[in-house]
């Protein structure tokens, strides 16, 4: 489980959380996206999915370490539901898209949903089963068991909270 950001929210960190892992193109836009999501107590990016242990952004780059950039999110299931973390998922990328995503283009940017449990799973599949009715393209969404969470170098966490003014954060998350 990742280290929980207590103070996110402005909300004490619960007793009971659980830990979402999604993989949806460059890191950066989906931490920043689930940060606001409530009921999220923590986020951090990262790399999973791949066969070397403690990567470097370099490394998972270079397409050779199996990696995909991830998302590990901290959430209280008592205010949001992984079916709607799930939810958030399918809107911030494009899911039809194999590795790649916008200009990103690589293995490490894949699709993925990575499972914490049996629950998780069958919740993801039926999510994806429900969202490719609405697509014309196949969905290539990976969905695996969550191996190693390999944290990535601080300068990549919260990167756009600390690069982007409010307007510009609110720009990047819609698109516009």
């Amino acid at each position: 489980m990742s280290e929980i950001d207590s103070g996110h929210d402005g909300v004490a960190a619960p007793a009971t959380t659980e830990t979402a892992t999604f993989a949806a193109g460059c890191f950066w836009k989906p931490e920043a996206a689930y940060r606001e999501v409530e009921g999220v107590v923590g986020t951090a990016v990262g790399y999973a999915g791949g066969h070397a242990e403690n990567p470097t952004y370099e490394q998972v780059c270079s397409g050779r370490t199996g990696h995909a950039e991830v998302v590990e999110v901290t959430y209280d299931p008592e205010r949001v539901s992984y079916a709607e973390l799930l939810d958030r998922f399918w809107a911030m990328h494009d899911p039809t898209q194999r590795n790649r995503q916008g200009f990103d283009v690589g293995s490490q940017y894949r699709s993925a949903i990575f499972t914490h449990s049996e629950e998780q799973r069958a919740i993801a599949e039926g999510s994806r089963d429900r969202e490719q009715g609405g697509k014309r393209r196949d969905i290539v969404t990976e969905i695996e068991d969550a191996g190693p969470f390999w944290r990535a170098e601080e300068y990549h966490q919260c990167y756009l909270e600390r690069r982007r003014t409010p307007a510009q954060m609110l720009r990047a998350l819609i698109g516009r």
